[in-house]
């Protein structure tokens, strides 16, 4: 059954981790907003919000061929988050947002300055810059519902998601 699930939250907070394992448990199309602006960056292309609209055609066409479809992005304001409720409905697909966070800032910041990139030509911020990013904090009035995940061990992480997804042992 086609459904749209969200992975969001901060750079460095466990949302590409989390993503990932979903995506195996679910054997779900995985779409990273990352894969599809590292490229249009490197060709010198200014990226906005291309990204995400290149990630929402995909996962639309994805999900009207009847697939679960994961996304791993920041989105960090009101407007992104609103597409995918927006595309959800259009679709008439379930959704469900998680938002990762590390409840340690000192593990946030060790997190976020121990990573490497694993996309050729990726820039990951610095902490200065992950501390400097707009990200507009939830609002669930505003911003629909979404599960907050707690991803200081990813292990329990994944089984909160899955349990949210009714799939939990």
């Amino acid at each position: 059954m086609a459904r749209l699930i969200v992975v969001s939250g901060l750079p460095g907070t466990g949302k590409t981790t989390l993503a990932q394992a979903l995506v195996r448990e679910l054997k779900a199309v995985y779409l990273r907003v990352d894969a599809v602006e590292t490229p249009l960056i490197r060709a010198g292309i200014q990226v906005n919000a291309l990204g995400y609209e290149v990630v929402r055609e995909v996962a639309a066409s994805n999900l009207t061929l009847g697939a679960q479809v994961v996304l791993d992005l920041v989105n960090p304001l009101p407007l992104t988050r609103q597409m995918w409720r927006d595309l959800a409905g259009q679709l008439h697909v379930p959704l469900t947002v998680f938002e990762c966070h590390l409840p340690d800032p000192d593990e946030h910041q060790r997190r976020v300055q121990t990573r490497t990139p694993d996309l050729p030509g990726q820039v990951v911020p610095t902490w200065q810059e992950v501390q400097d990013r707009q990200y507009v904090p939830w609002d669930e009035t505003r911003d629909g519902p979404r599960m907050s995940v707690d991803m200081t061990d990813t292990t329990t992480g994944l089984h909160h998601a899955l349990a949210a997804l009714g799939l939990a042992d």
